[in-house]
């Protein structure tokens, strides 16, 4: 039986959105599926944060997931964040449309991303390579600007 939850990103400006995830079983990917909508067209960095507390905004979700004591990489890295994400592109239209499968990111145990939130950034994640100290940590990938907890979905 598949495991779902589910994200509704919300921030201070226009930018919201919906995040779906799917797991068919405990070593199986994570699907992510779903569109964030009035972003800037262009790439965006795309994380699972640490708290699934939003009670400051955004600010309050803390650092990327990273229960493996890892430094920020890319979506296929061996070395990463297991909220490191990537980006998603929007389009001129601005609207990234989600549709991810994920190796690392588990919906059970003690590293299940349920109940931690989904932060969507202002600019590209570099993904680890940006050759400084702010690279290794978030990927320079800016402010948030829009986030949600992710929760159990029917």
């Amino acid at each position: 039986m598949a495991l779902k939850a589910v994200c509704v990103l919300k921030g201070t400006g226009e930018v919201t959105g919906t995040v779906y995830f799917e797991q068919e079983g405990a070593d199986a990917p994570v699907k992510l599926t779903g569109e964030i909508s009035g972003l800037t067209p262009g790439e965006h960095g795309f994380h699972v944060h640490a708290f699934g507390d939003n009670t400051n905004g955004c600010m309050s979700a803390g650092p990327h997931f990273n229960p493996h004591n890892k430094t920020h990489g890319g979506p296929t890295d061996a070395v990463r964040h297991v909220g490191d994400l990537g980006n998603v592109t929007a389009g001129a239209d601005s609207v990234a449309e989600i549709n991810i499968q994920d190796e690392m990111l588990t919906l059970t145990g003690t590293d299940s991303i349920i109940g931690r939130t989904m932060v969507i950034h202002e600019k590209a994640d570099d993904l680890g390579k940006g050759g400084n100290d702010e690279s290794l940590k978030t990927g320079n990938a800016g402010g948030r600007q829009a986030c949600g907890v992710i929760g159990i979905a029917q």
